[in-house]
Protein backbone atom coordinates (compact mmCIF):
# COMPACT_ATOMS: atom_id res chain seq x y z
CA UNK A 1 0.00 0.00 0.00
CA UNK A 2 2.29 1.96 -0.84
CA UNK A 3 0.70 4.34 -3.81
CA UNK A 4 -0.66 7.10 -1.21
CA UNK A 5 -3.62 9.24 -2.17
CA UNK A 6 -5.31 12.18 -0.48
CA UNK A 7 -8.66 11.38 -1.18
CA UNK A 8 -8.70 7.86 -1.11
CA UNK A 9 -5.23 5.23 -0.52
CA UNK A 10 -7.34 2.57 -2.66
CA UNK A 11 -9.87 2.29 -5.76
CA UNK A 12 -11.91 -0.59 -3.96
CA UNK A 13 -14.00 -0.91 -7.29
CA UNK A 14 -11.17 -0.80 -9.55
CA UNK A 15 -9.42 -3.33 -7.01
CA UNK A 16 -12.25 -5.89 -7.40
CA UNK A 17 -12.65 -5.29 -11.62
CA UNK A 18 -8.56 -6.21 -11.92
CA UNK A 19 -8.52 -9.13 -9.96
CA UNK A 20 -11.73 -10.73 -11.62
CA UNK A 21 -10.48 -9.73 -14.79
CA UNK A 22 -7.05 -11.12 -14.24
CA UNK A 23 -8.18 -14.13 -11.86
CA UNK A 24 -7.92 -17.62 -13.71
CA UNK A 25 -10.89 -18.92 -14.73
CA UNK A 26 -11.66 -22.12 -12.84
CA UNK A 27 -11.60 -25.81 -13.77
CA UNK A 28 -14.29 -27.09 -16.83
CA UNK A 29 -17.52 -27.91 -14.71
CA UNK A 30 -20.63 -28.87 -16.04
CA UNK A 31 -23.63 -26.56 -14.10
CA UNK A 32 -24.65 -29.69 -13.07
CA UNK A 33 -21.75 -30.74 -11.35
CA UNK A 34 -21.19 -27.61 -9.70
CA UNK A 35 -24.47 -27.61 -8.13
CA UNK A 36 -23.49 -31.18 -6.76
CA UNK A 37 -20.22 -29.70 -5.58
CA UNK A 38 -21.93 -26.62 -3.81
CA UNK A 39 -24.75 -28.84 -1.97
CA UNK A 40 -21.50 -31.02 -0.85
CA UNK A 41 -19.26 -28.66 0.50
CA UNK A 42 -22.14 -27.45 2.24
CA UNK A 43 -22.84 -30.78 3.55
CA UNK A 44 -19.50 -31.60 4.63
CA UNK A 45 -19.39 -28.27 6.56
CA UNK A 46 -21.93 -29.55 8.79
CA UNK A 47 -20.80 -32.55 9.35
CA UNK A 48 -17.24 -31.19 10.02
CA UNK A 49 -18.74 -29.06 12.55
CA UNK A 50 -19.66 -31.91 14.58
CA UNK A 51 -16.65 -33.90 14.61
CA UNK A 52 -14.36 -30.61 15.03
CA UNK A 53 -16.32 -30.19 18.47
CA UNK A 54 -16.16 -33.53 19.80
CA UNK A 55 -12.50 -33.63 19.27
CA UNK A 56 -11.54 -30.54 20.72
CA UNK A 57 -14.12 -29.91 23.39
CA UNK A 58 -14.73 -26.40 22.19
CA UNK A 59 -18.50 -24.92 21.39
CA UNK A 60 -19.63 -22.06 19.55
CA UNK A 61 -20.36 -19.12 22.67
CA UNK A 62 -23.62 -17.99 22.17
CA UNK A 63 -24.87 -15.47 19.98
CA UNK A 64 -21.79 -16.15 18.21
CA UNK A 65 -22.75 -18.75 15.29
CA UNK A 66 -21.36 -17.38 11.61
CA UNK A 67 -22.18 -18.83 8.52
CA UNK A 68 -20.65 -21.18 5.82
CA UNK A 69 -20.17 -19.83 2.47
CA UNK A 70 -19.48 -21.57 -0.78
CA UNK A 71 -18.11 -18.99 -3.62
CA UNK A 72 -16.51 -18.85 -6.67
CA UNK A 73 -12.99 -17.00 -7.03
CA UNK A 74 -14.72 -13.61 -7.75
CA UNK A 75 -17.04 -13.72 -4.73
CA UNK A 76 -13.34 -14.53 -2.98
CA UNK A 77 -12.10 -11.35 -3.98
CA UNK A 78 -14.86 -9.18 -3.03
CA UNK A 79 -15.06 -10.07 0.55
CA UNK A 80 -11.34 -9.69 0.82
CA UNK A 81 -11.57 -6.42 -0.70
CA UNK A 82 -14.40 -5.40 2.06
CA UNK A 83 -12.16 -6.85 4.44
CA UNK A 84 -9.33 -4.94 3.55
CA UNK A 85 -11.42 -2.02 3.06
CA UNK A 86 -13.10 -2.39 6.69
CA UNK A 87 -9.68 -2.42 8.13
CA UNK A 88 -7.90 -0.05 6.24
CA UNK A 89 -10.16 3.21 7.35
CA UNK A 90 -8.90 4.20 10.40
CA UNK A 91 -5.36 4.32 8.32
CA UNK A 92 -6.93 5.83 5.38
CA UNK A 93 -8.53 8.65 7.75
CA UNK A 94 -5.24 9.39 9.03
CA UNK A 95 -3.70 9.68 5.78
CA UNK A 96 -6.51 11.75 4.38
CA UNK A 97 -5.96 14.00 6.99
CA UNK A 98 -2.26 14.39 6.22
CA UNK A 99 -2.72 14.82 2.86
CA UNK A 100 -5.53 18.04 3.14
CA UNK A 101 -8.31 18.53 0.77
CA UNK A 102 -6.71 20.95 -1.84
CA UNK A 103 -6.56 20.63 -5.45
CA UNK A 104 -3.14 19.06 -5.49
CA UNK A 105 -3.99 16.36 -2.49
CA UNK A 106 -7.42 15.69 -4.54
CA UNK A 107 -5.62 14.83 -7.78
CA UNK A 108 -2.47 13.05 -5.69
CA UNK A 109 -5.81 10.99 -4.56
CA UNK A 110 -7.33 10.22 -7.76
CA UNK A 111 -4.20 8.77 -9.43
CA UNK A 112 -2.84 7.31 -6.25
CA UNK A 113 -6.03 5.35 -5.36
CA UNK A 114 -6.40 4.16 -9.33
CA UNK A 115 -2.43 2.86 -8.91
CA UNK A 116 -2.84 0.84 -5.65
CA UNK A 117 -6.58 -0.72 -6.24
CA UNK A 118 -4.81 -1.90 -9.59
CA UNK A 119 -1.83 -3.27 -7.59
CA UNK A 120 -4.15 -4.81 -5.10
CA UNK A 121 -6.16 -6.20 -7.70
CA UNK A 122 -3.32 -7.99 -9.21
CA UNK A 123 -2.10 -9.39 -5.73
CA UNK A 124 -6.02 -11.02 -4.97
CA UNK A 125 -5.77 -12.34 -8.62
CA UNK A 126 -2.46 -14.06 -7.39
CA UNK A 127 -4.05 -15.02 -4.31
CA UNK A 128 -7.61 -15.94 -5.62
CA UNK A 129 -6.70 -19.32 -7.29
CA UNK A 130 -4.69 -20.86 -4.64
CA UNK A 131 -6.89 -20.34 -1.45
CA UNK A 132 -9.17 -23.36 -0.77
CA UNK A 133 -11.20 -22.09 2.27
CA UNK A 134 -11.14 -18.89 4.59
CA UNK A 135 -12.34 -17.84 7.60
CA UNK A 136 -13.00 -14.67 6.95
CA UNK A 137 -12.56 -12.60 10.30
CA UNK A 138 -13.42 -8.73 9.71
CA UNK A 139 -15.43 -7.72 6.70
CA UNK A 140 -18.63 -6.57 6.99
CA UNK A 141 -22.28 -8.18 6.17
CA UNK A 142 -23.47 -7.78 2.84
CA UNK A 143 -26.81 -9.05 0.76
CA UNK A 144 -24.42 -11.32 -1.06
CA UNK A 145 -22.01 -12.20 1.01
CA UNK A 146 -24.14 -12.09 4.70
CA UNK A 147 -21.70 -12.77 8.23
CA UNK A 148 -22.15 -12.75 12.04
CA UNK A 149 -25.03 -10.88 13.31
CA UNK A 150 -22.28 -8.37 14.89
CA UNK A 151 -21.06 -7.66 10.96
CA UNK A 152 -18.00 -10.01 11.08
CA UNK A 153 -17.25 -13.28 10.71
CA UNK A 154 -18.20 -16.16 8.01
CA UNK A 155 -16.27 -19.03 6.52
CA UNK A 156 -15.51 -19.13 3.09
CA UNK A 157 -15.52 -22.34 0.81
CA UNK A 158 -13.63 -21.76 -2.64
CA UNK A 159 -15.16 -24.19 -4.88
CA UNK A 160 -13.21 -23.96 -8.58
CA UNK A 161 -10.14 -24.13 -6.18
CA UNK A 162 -11.19 -27.16 -4.39
CA UNK A 163 -12.16 -29.53 -7.56
CA UNK A 164 -9.22 -27.98 -9.45
CA UNK A 165 -6.65 -29.28 -6.81
CA UNK A 166 -8.60 -32.73 -6.25
CA UNK A 167 -8.34 -33.24 -9.67
CA UNK A 168 -4.71 -32.33 -9.65
CA UNK A 169 -4.05 -34.78 -7.16
CA UNK A 170 -6.21 -37.74 -8.51
CA UNK A 171 -7.75 -38.49 -5.17
CA UNK A 172 -11.34 -39.10 -3.82
CA UNK A 173 -13.12 -35.99 -4.39
CA UNK A 174 -15.53 -36.48 -1.73
CA UNK A 175 -12.62 -37.49 0.87
CA UNK A 176 -10.80 -34.65 -0.50
CA UNK A 177 -13.56 -32.02 -0.09
CA UNK A 178 -14.75 -33.29 3.97
CA UNK A 179 -10.71 -32.95 4.65
CA UNK A 180 -10.38 -29.29 3.80
CA UNK A 181 -13.89 -28.86 5.72
CA UNK A 182 -12.21 -29.96 8.61
CA UNK A 183 -9.61 -28.17 8.52
CA UNK A 184 -12.01 -25.01 7.58
CA UNK A 185 -14.86 -25.84 9.89
CA UNK A 186 -11.76 -25.83 13.15
CA UNK A 187 -10.69 -22.34 12.07
CA UNK A 188 -14.95 -21.21 12.17
CA UNK A 189 -14.98 -23.30 15.45
CA UNK A 190 -12.09 -21.20 17.21
CA UNK A 191 -13.72 -17.86 16.18
CA UNK A 192 -17.13 -18.83 17.57
CA UNK A 193 -15.88 -20.36 20.69
CA UNK A 194 -13.47 -17.89 21.84
CA UNK A 195 -15.44 -14.53 21.25
CA UNK A 196 -12.29 -12.30 22.22
CA UNK A 197 -10.12 -14.05 19.64
CA UNK A 198 -11.37 -11.53 16.98
CA UNK A 199 -10.98 -8.26 18.58
CA UNK A 200 -7.72 -9.48 19.91
CA UNK A 201 -6.56 -9.72 16.53
CA UNK A 202 -8.09 -6.38 15.46
CA UNK A 203 -6.54 -3.95 18.07
CA UNK A 204 -3.06 -5.89 17.22
CA UNK A 205 -3.67 -5.03 13.33
CA UNK A 206 -4.94 -1.54 14.13
CA UNK A 207 -1.77 -1.20 16.47
CA UNK A 208 0.17 -2.23 13.25
CA UNK A 209 -1.40 -0.11 11.27
CA UNK A 210 -1.26 3.27 13.42
CA UNK A 211 2.66 2.68 13.31
CA UNK A 212 2.61 3.29 9.77
CA UNK A 213 4.23 6.19 8.85
CA UNK A 214 1.29 8.61 6.44
CA UNK A 215 4.10 10.22 4.84
CA UNK A 216 4.04 8.89 1.48
CA UNK A 217 8.11 10.32 0.74
CA UNK A 218 9.18 7.89 3.58
CA UNK A 219 6.89 5.27 2.91
CA UNK A 220 8.27 5.20 -1.24
CA UNK A 221 11.85 5.63 0.30
CA UNK A 222 11.36 2.71 2.29
CA UNK A 223 9.99 0.85 -0.38
CA UNK A 224 12.87 1.57 -2.87
CA UNK A 225 15.58 0.28 -0.38
CA UNK A 226 13.79 -2.91 -0.27
CA UNK A 227 13.31 -3.59 -3.62
CA UNK A 228 16.82 -2.75 -4.58
CA UNK A 229 17.89 -5.12 -1.39
CA UNK A 230 15.93 -8.12 -3.48
CA UNK A 231 17.34 -6.93 -6.66
CA UNK A 232 20.80 -7.11 -5.94
CA UNK A 233 21.33 -3.59 -5.07
CA UNK A 234 21.97 -1.20 -2.04
CA UNK A 235 21.90 2.37 -1.70
CA UNK A 236 25.01 4.05 0.17
CA UNK A 237 28.39 3.42 1.34
CA UNK A 238 27.75 0.56 3.23
CA UNK A 239 26.11 -1.37 0.58
CA UNK A 240 26.95 -5.17 0.34
CA UNK A 241 25.39 -7.75 -2.48
CA UNK A 242 22.74 -9.28 -1.57
CA UNK A 243 21.84 -12.74 0.00
CA UNK A 244 20.34 -15.61 -1.38
CA UNK A 245 18.71 -19.18 0.26
CA UNK A 246 15.81 -20.24 1.97
CA UNK A 247 13.45 -18.01 3.96
CA UNK A 248 13.84 -17.86 7.58
CA UNK A 249 11.04 -18.07 10.77
CA UNK A 250 10.28 -14.55 10.66
CA UNK A 251 7.99 -14.75 13.37
CA UNK A 252 11.32 -14.55 14.95
CA UNK A 253 12.58 -11.43 13.32
CA UNK A 254 11.98 -9.20 15.90
CA UNK A 255 14.75 -10.72 18.18
CA UNK A 256 17.41 -11.37 15.60
CA UNK A 257 17.32 -8.94 13.22
CA UNK A 258 17.98 -4.95 12.89
CA UNK A 259 14.91 -3.45 12.36
CA UNK A 260 14.55 -1.82 9.36
CA UNK A 261 15.55 1.95 8.77
CA UNK A 262 14.59 5.11 6.53
CA UNK A 263 16.83 7.65 5.45
CA UNK A 264 19.37 8.10 2.56
CA UNK A 265 20.93 4.60 3.11
CA UNK A 266 19.97 1.30 3.47
CA UNK A 267 20.26 -0.78 6.90
CA UNK A 268 23.43 -3.17 6.93
CA UNK A 269 21.59 -6.52 7.36
CA UNK A 270 21.45 -9.80 5.90
CA UNK A 271 18.00 -9.72 3.92
CA UNK A 272 18.29 -13.71 4.01
CA UNK A 273 14.83 -15.12 3.67
CA UNK A 274 12.76 -11.60 4.63
CA UNK A 275 9.72 -10.72 2.45
CA UNK A 276 9.38 -7.71 0.88
CA UNK A 277 6.52 -6.79 3.18
CA UNK A 278 8.71 -7.16 6.15
CA UNK A 279 11.77 -4.97 4.78
CA UNK A 280 9.10 -2.15 4.22
CA UNK A 281 7.85 -2.22 8.31
CA UNK A 282 9.61 -0.52 11.08
CA UNK A 283 10.72 -2.02 14.37
CA UNK A 284 7.30 -1.10 16.17
CA UNK A 285 5.46 -3.12 13.19
CA UNK A 286 7.50 -5.59 13.54
CA UNK A 287 7.26 -6.88 17.13
CA UNK A 288 3.44 -6.47 16.70
CA UNK A 289 3.58 -8.64 13.55
CA UNK A 290 5.34 -11.07 15.17
CA UNK A 291 2.99 -10.98 17.57
CA UNK A 292 0.47 -11.39 15.15
CA UNK A 293 2.76 -13.94 13.66
CA UNK A 294 2.52 -16.57 16.48
CA UNK A 295 -1.35 -15.90 16.78
CA UNK A 296 -1.93 -17.00 13.26
CA UNK A 297 0.50 -20.10 13.29
CA UNK A 298 -1.18 -20.89 16.71
CA UNK A 299 -4.59 -20.93 14.81
CA UNK A 300 -2.95 -22.53 11.25
CA UNK A 301 -1.35 -25.64 13.33
CA UNK A 302 -4.30 -26.07 15.81
CA UNK A 303 -6.13 -26.90 12.32
CA UNK A 304 -3.55 -28.90 11.04
CA UNK A 305 -3.64 -31.17 14.15
CA UNK A 306 -7.57 -31.38 14.37
CA UNK A 307 -8.06 -32.51 10.49
CA UNK A 308 -4.90 -34.90 11.12
CA UNK A 309 -6.79 -36.42 14.52
CA UNK A 310 -10.04 -36.43 13.39
CA UNK A 311 -9.23 -37.30 9.86
CA UNK A 312 -8.37 -40.95 9.96
CA UNK A 313 -11.61 -41.99 11.51
CA UNK A 314 -13.96 -39.96 8.75
CA UNK A 315 -11.69 -39.91 5.83
CA UNK A 316 -11.00 -43.17 4.39
CA UNK A 317 -8.12 -42.13 2.09
CA UNK A 318 -6.53 -39.54 4.26
CA UNK A 319 -3.20 -40.84 4.05
CA UNK A 320 -3.18 -40.74 0.38
CA UNK A 321 -4.74 -36.93 0.43
CA UNK A 322 -2.40 -35.73 3.32
CA UNK A 323 1.17 -37.48 1.11
CA UNK A 324 0.11 -36.00 -1.91
CA UNK A 325 -1.14 -32.34 -0.71
CA UNK A 326 2.17 -32.40 0.87
CA UNK A 327 4.57 -33.12 -2.03
CA UNK A 328 2.24 -30.54 -4.30
CA UNK A 329 3.25 -28.14 -1.71
CA UNK A 330 6.95 -29.06 -1.50
CA UNK A 331 7.37 -29.15 -5.38
CA UNK A 332 6.59 -25.47 -5.79
CA UNK A 333 5.30 -23.51 -8.91
CA UNK A 334 6.82 -21.98 -11.98
CA UNK A 335 9.47 -19.29 -11.46
CA UNK A 336 6.93 -16.05 -11.42
CA UNK A 337 4.76 -18.07 -8.56
CA UNK A 338 8.22 -18.66 -6.41
CA UNK A 339 9.13 -14.85 -6.66
CA UNK A 340 5.63 -13.79 -5.45
CA UNK A 341 5.42 -16.50 -2.50
CA UNK A 342 9.03 -15.21 -1.39
CA UNK A 343 8.22 -11.13 -1.49
CA UNK A 344 4.94 -11.87 0.25
CA UNK A 345 6.69 -13.98 2.87
CA UNK A 346 4.00 -16.81 1.96
CA UNK A 347 6.95 -19.48 2.04
CA UNK A 348 8.16 -18.19 5.70
CA UNK A 349 4.39 -18.28 6.87
CA UNK A 350 4.28 -22.16 5.81
CA UNK A 351 7.16 -22.64 7.95
CA UNK A 352 5.42 -20.83 10.60
CA UNK A 353 2.24 -23.06 10.15
CA UNK A 354 3.98 -26.26 11.24
CA UNK A 355 5.64 -25.05 14.15
CA UNK A 356 2.57 -24.31 15.42
CA UNK A 357 1.22 -27.98 15.00
CA UNK A 358 4.12 -28.92 16.42
CA UNK A 359 3.65 -26.89 19.47
CA UNK A 360 -0.31 -28.19 19.75
CA UNK A 361 0.55 -31.39 19.50
CA UNK A 362 3.29 -31.14 21.76
CA UNK A 363 1.35 -29.51 24.54
CA UNK A 364 -1.77 -31.82 23.56
CA UNK A 365 0.72 -35.34 24.71
CA UNK A 366 2.04 -33.32 27.51
CA UNK A 367 -1.24 -31.67 29.41
CA UNK A 368 -4.09 -33.23 27.16
CA UNK A 369 -6.51 -31.17 25.19
CA UNK A 370 -8.26 -29.70 28.07
CA UNK A 371 -4.74 -28.43 29.07
CA UNK A 372 -4.08 -27.56 25.35
CA UNK A 373 -7.72 -25.66 25.54
CA UNK A 374 -6.13 -23.56 27.99
CA UNK A 375 -4.36 -21.10 25.46
CA UNK A 376 -7.85 -19.85 24.73
CA UNK A 377 -8.41 -18.42 28.17
CA UNK A 378 -7.40 -14.57 27.70
CA UNK A 379 -5.03 -12.88 25.13
CA UNK A 380 -2.13 -13.59 27.88
CA UNK A 381 -2.35 -17.33 27.55
CA UNK A 382 -1.93 -17.26 24.02
CA UNK A 383 1.78 -18.34 22.97
CA UNK A 384 4.15 -15.78 22.32
CA UNK A 385 6.54 -16.12 19.26
CA UNK A 386 9.09 -17.67 21.14
CA UNK A 387 6.82 -20.15 22.87
CA UNK A 388 5.52 -21.45 19.40
CA UNK A 389 8.75 -23.14 18.84
CA UNK A 390 9.55 -23.73 22.56
CA UNK A 391 6.33 -25.40 23.87
CA UNK A 392 7.72 -26.24 26.95
CA UNK A 393 8.25 -22.99 27.97
CA UNK A 394 4.42 -22.35 27.07
CA UNK A 395 3.50 -25.35 29.74
CA UNK A 396 5.97 -23.86 32.10
CA UNK A 397 4.50 -20.03 32.04
CA UNK A 398 0.75 -21.41 31.82
CA UNK A 399 0.91 -24.66 33.72
CA UNK A 400 3.14 -24.39 36.36
CA UNK A 401 3.35 -20.89 37.29
CA UNK A 402 3.10 -18.93 39.68
CA UNK A 403 -0.69 -18.15 38.93
CA UNK A 404 -1.36 -21.38 37.08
Amino acid sequence: MTSIGGVEMVDWKLAVTTASRLARPGPEITREEAREVVAELRGHAVAAEEHVRAFTGMTTAAGHDTPVLVVDRPGWIEANVAGFRSLLKPLMTKMRARRGNGPGGMIAGAVGGKVTGVELGVLLSFLSSRVLGQYETFAPATRELPGAPDGGGRLLLVAPNIVHVERELGVDPHDFRLWVCLHEETHRTQFTAVPWLRDHLEAEIQAFLAETDVDAGTLLERLSDAVQAFTGGRRGESAEPSATGTATDTATAPETEPGARSGAHAPEQDIDGRSLVDLVQTPAQREILARVTAVMSLLEGHADYVMDGVGPQIVPSVVEIREKFQRRRAAGANRLDQILRRLLGLDAKLRQYRDGERFVRVVVEEVGMEGFNRVWTSPNTLPTPAEITHPAEWIARVHRGPEA
